[in-house]
């Protein structure tokens, strides 16, 4: 078994950076593509894991594989709520939520992680969808984000979920390659 320091375990692809200037179109279309194969590629991370797989943190004091993967479309589904609001009201507040309490859950443990990817593919047909009708404009509407206390715009909400999916599909194929399965 490798041995990596904790915090490329935490972090395995590195910290976000989002930068506060507009996307290019081509990024756009870029981070737009990596969000669209994020279900096939979670898919296939997962393939052949067995409970006392899904059961493993990802790193010591870490999320299990199983959290990671129901984390994942509630994520996305606050991303996507955010952004529609964004898109539909001037400036508005959204409303922080406690990631971690959430793994906790007891429908965390209780649901299939099959539920969990067929959400997550269903919802980022959707959201691709949405994102891909966007006018340029568009893409500078806000929201403001009391927990850090910014306004952040669609296209660095594009940019944070992007790397929030790649981020977390690491975690889980690290994992697998460390722990040889």
């Amino acid at each position: 078994m490798l041995t990596i320091p904790e915090a490329d375990l935490r972090y395995p692809i590195g910290h976000a950076e989002i930068s506060p200037e507009p996307l290019t179109e081509g990024r756009r279309l870029a981070l737009l593509a990596q969000i669209a194969v994020l279900p096939d590629q979670v898919r296939a991370a997962v393939a052949g894991l067995q409970a006392e797989h899904l059961d493993t943190p990802y790193r010591p004091g870490g999320w299990t594989v199983r959290q990671v993967l129901h984390h994942l479309p509630d994520s996305h589904m606050n991303a996507y709520t955010r952004m529609r609001l964004a898109l539909t009201e001037e400036l508005p507040t959204v409303r922080p939520y406690d990631e971690a309490a959430w793994a906790e859950l007891p429908d965390v443990a209780a649901t299939p992680v099959a539920v969990s990817l067929a959400l997550l593919e269903a919802l980022h047909i959707r959201w691709v969808n949405l994102m891909r009708q966007l006018s340029h404009e568009q893409w500078s509407r806000r929201f403001y984000h009391p927990g850090s206390k910014q306004e952040v715009s669609l296209d660095q909400a594009l940019a944070t979920y992007a790397w929030h999916g790649r981020h977390h599909l690491a975690h889980i194929t690290s994992l697998r390659q460390r722990q040889n399965w």
